[in-house]
């Protein structure tokens, strides 16, 4: 029967480490669903892009063009930071993805100019 008494102590949950007094303050802000002043919203300018992988390419078009839209925001030209895009036409979509993506990093750069 000793063992059934060695077996249970192996069933014994380990001793815990004792809880730290130490807190830490913590700011909180009034309105609790703004995001941080920090975050960005480029996704919201690649809304029309698939978010479907297709095999041999590196990303999704929404993505690549989230990524697009960053280079932008950081001092890039539209073109210049929608150059690794496709330029040619799908059937039955408007333009091309390195047209619409032209569009969009034109209207992020309207907005910027229009928050300054």
């Amino acid at each position: 029967m000793a063992t059934v008494g060695s077996a249970g102590a192996l069933w014994a949950k380990p001793p815990t480490k004792p809880q730290s007094t130490t807190t830490v303050a913590t700011t909180t802000t009034s309105d609790q669903s703004a995001p941080p002043a920090h975050a960005k919203a480029y996704g919201r300018y690649c809304q029309n892009e698939s978010k479907r992988h297709v095999p041999g390419e590196k990303g999704t078009p929404f993505s690549r063009c989230v990524t697009a839209m960053a280079k932008a925001a950081h001092g890039q030209s539209p073109a210049a930071a929608c150059a690794g895009l496709s330029r040619k036409h799908v059937d039955g979509e408007p333009g091309t993805p390195f047209s619409r993506c032209v569009v969009a990093a034109a209207h992020l750069k309207r907005d910027q100019q229009a928050r300054d």
